[in-house]
């Protein structure tokens, strides 16, 4: 998962078209999924992960705006 946050702060950095980052950031909610799966007490990793899709959902509608913007 820091693996992908990496790529998504490079993404950033570089000001990557909305699409390449908004692919990045779903694949970090699959993985943290995956994650959630193989914790043994998982409360902690689904409210992080419920954190996550809350922030994604935020982003994307951010992104869509910026895209009509632009």
């Amino acid at each position: 998962m820091l693996d992908g946050l990496r790529r998504i702060e490079e993404l950033e950095r570089r000001r990557a078209p909305a699409d390449e980052l908004l692919a990045e950031l779903r694949k970090l909610v699959r993985d943290g999924e995956a994650w959630l799966r193989a914790e043994r007490e998982p409360a902690a990793a689904a409210e992080a992960l419920e954190r996550c899709r809350v922030a994604l959902e935020g982003d994307a509608a951010r992104q869509e705006v910026t895209l009509l913007v632009r």
